[in-house]
């Protein structure tokens, strides 16, 4: 390895429940962080958001975030990038990028709400991961 290169190792998550498995992998870019989200038969870049942290307008003594979303014409993973990228960058008080994309063949509603859980877990999953990280 270049000794001019810092190492910047992954972190690489994975949500350990049932049907519709969804991983991430997170890399600290400085005090940034790049997050990429997948899961399904045909895992792609389907939306990407880039949050930065804010004073929350309710309780200026909190962390908030605003992100802004680019998303693929016919592609969903807006709401994904968008929770995901405000939950870590108000949590970890940095800018964060999060992209997504997710897709299995005819989901019924069920099992699209259950995709919908498992991207809050594996959110929760980057933000313990990436805490731990920061604290060393």
């Amino acid at each position: 390895m270049n000794e001019d290169v810092p190492a910047n190792p992954s972190i690489l998550v994975q949500t350990k429940s049932g049907d519709y498995r969804i991983f991430a992998d997170a890399r600290l870019i400085g005090p940034d962080v790049l997050v990429c989200i997948w899961g399904g038969e045909r895992p792609h870049i389907g939306a990407v958001a880039a949050a930065q942290p804010r004073p929350s307008l309710a309780d200026p003594s909190v962390t908030s975030a605003t992100a802004s979303v680019l998303t693929y014409p016919g592609h969903k993973e807006d709401e994904v990038v968008k929770f995901a990228s405000q939950e870590l960058a108000g949590a970890l008080d940095t800018n964060v990028v999060v992209t997504a994309g997710i897709h299995w063949d005819d989901l019924s509603p069920d099992a699209i709400a259950i995709i919908r859980q498992r991207c809050v877990e594996i959110t929760d999953l980057l933000k313990s991961a990436l805490t731990k990280r920061s604290h060393r």
